[in-house]
């Protein structure tokens, strides 16, 4: 049985540990160094450029964060390399840049950012990427395809499902209702057998990753943590923490 103890060992700066006060920008190489010097596990999130890089960036779009405009994916990783975090001197990261960075220091929970169509380019490029890296690190995404197919590609790689309720959020709406249910109640299980379950803490107190964490014994992380109220619930129901906005 193979044993990831580091997967619940430090709580998780959610997108690093970034504060937008202090002019440190979320998934930016300054919020993974502030990660890494207090000690805390990171999260951050990946996409594939124009070129098939991976790049560390949540949203579809830069405008948000980023001096420039438009869908990531339309953009080389040149490009985007030289796109920097607005009102920061942080360039965006590839995922060999993050590497280097992090180089074992602390565990790295890499959230595969899905098309949902097109599935194995971008998991093909991480676990290129992956291949020689020793230090503790995990992936994980929303789309069932996904972690299936690091299952294929990556045995070895502890993989996650992230997971919530998929209710009343209107960036869910291109999903089918018979979609949303296999996604809540995680009806993929034997296809994508994960290691470890992230769920939303809204919707923590639910069968599904009660069912993971008691009865399948997995670890079971919790997301957004970032309310006193958050951190009640995940003490009793979760194993570990994927927070922001605060110091746990």
């Amino acid at each position: 049985m193979r044993r990831f103890d580091w997967l619940t060992s430090r709580p998780i700066a959610h997108r690093g540990l970034h504060d937008a006060d202090s002019g440190i920008v979320e998934n930016s190489r300054s919020s993974v160094a502030a990660a890494i010097e207090a000690g805390y596990a990171i999260e951050v999130d990946l996409q594939l450029s124009a070129d098939n890089r991976v790049m560390v960036f949540h949203d579809a779009s830069l405008e948000r964060l980023t001096e420039a405009d438009g869908l990531l994916e339309k953009f080389t990783s040149s490009e985007l390399q030289k796109t920097r975090f607005r009102d920061t001197s942080d360039p965006m990261l590839t995922l060999v840049d993050l590497l280097a960075l992090v180089d074992g220091q602390t565990p790295l929970f890499l959230e595969v950012k899905s098309r949902w169509k097109d599935v194995g380019q971008l998991e093909l490029s991480i676990a290129k990427a992956l291949k020689n890296y020793t230090g503790p690190v995990a992936v994980m995404s929303f789309d069932p395809n996904s972690v299936s197919e690091f299952r294929r590609l990556a045995p070895d790689i502890p993989r996650g499902i992230v997971a919530e309720e998929f209710r009343g959020k209107k960036y869910w709406g291109f999903l089918t209702w018979g979609q949303k249910i296999n996604l809540r109640h995680m009806l993929h299980w034997l296809r994508t057998r994960p290691d470890f379950v992230a769920f939303n803490v809204e919707n923590l107190i639910s069968i599904a990753p009660q069912a993971a964490r008691i009865l399948l014994r997995k670890p079971l992380l919790t997301w957004t943590v970032r309310t006193e109220t958050d951190v009640k619930r995940a003490s009793v129901f979760a194993d570990n923490i994927i927070f922001e906005n605060f110091k746990p």
